[in-house]
């Protein structure tokens, strides 16, 4: 079981630090909650702030807008995953135990509230990076962004999970890539899934072990010996 968790956040994702306060707090975990239920596209800091019980002003003194706001959570999300694959691959001295270890971590669905996090549910964060994820470096503002390290937990993550594929098979070429790739099928196959069955070969299944064993299949031939 994990224990608590605290994730240090890029300090340009915010204008003031939401974890100093309980205003702030109450903000991102309500605003994590409200685009999930709204959608992005939908969601307005005004609609916010009759949630939070508090003005629209308010929440402009934390995030300058609700890109950052969502970038922020994604951010989390992304940051919260990597430490659960180190945890969980720690003691793991078998590459290909590692890798499908990792796999089912990024894919499969949490419990609802299985992680105590303080202010932010995992549960909620996974929902969102399954609808929203894109949306968070889909933008013009990308290069800015990647200078200014918005997106150094996912790249971090990538990393980490490249590392293994090299681990596992240091003569594959391509380890970056398929990491990538395979972190972002494992979210878009589980949204064909839910909205757009005729792009996956999953839509009548209720768990996700056939998926896992999609992603593990394309990692292992992909990067086979």
């Amino acid at each position: 079981m994990l224990p608590e968790v605290r994730i240090k956040m890029n300090d340009k994702l915010f204008l003031r630090n939401p974890e100093e306060s309980a205003l702030g707090k109450r903000i991102v975990k309500h605003g994590l909650a409200l685009i999930n239920k709204l959608g992005f596209e939908d969601f307005t800091f005004k609609k916010l702030a009759t949630e939070v019980n508090t003005t629209e002003a308010s929440i402009y003194r934390y995030f300058e807008n609700k890109h950052k706001l969502l970038v922020y959570l994604i951010t989390w999300y992304w940051s919260f995953l990597e430490y659960k694959v180190v945890f969980s691959i720690n003691n793991m001295t078998n590459s290909e135990t590692k890798l499908k270890t990792i796999i089912k971590i990024i894919t499969e669905e949490p419990m609802n509230e299985s992680v105590k996090t303080d202010f932010i549910s995992e549960f909620e964060s996974y929902k969102l990076v399954i609808w929203e994820g894109s949306k968070s470096y889909l933008t013009r503002n990308v290069s800015k962004d990647n200078k200014d390290r918005l997106f150094k937990p996912y790249k971090d993550l990538c990393e980490r999970f490249s590392s293994i594929i090299k681990e596992y098979n240091p003569k594959y070429k391509f380890p970056h890539s398929l990491a990538s790739t395979i972190l972002e099928m494992a979210h878009s196959q589980k949204f064909f899934k839910q909205n757009l069955p005729a792009l996956t070969d999953f839509p009548k299944e209720e768990d996700d072990k056939k998926i896992i064993l999609f992603l593990e299949s394309l990692l292992f031939s992909s990067s086979a010996k």
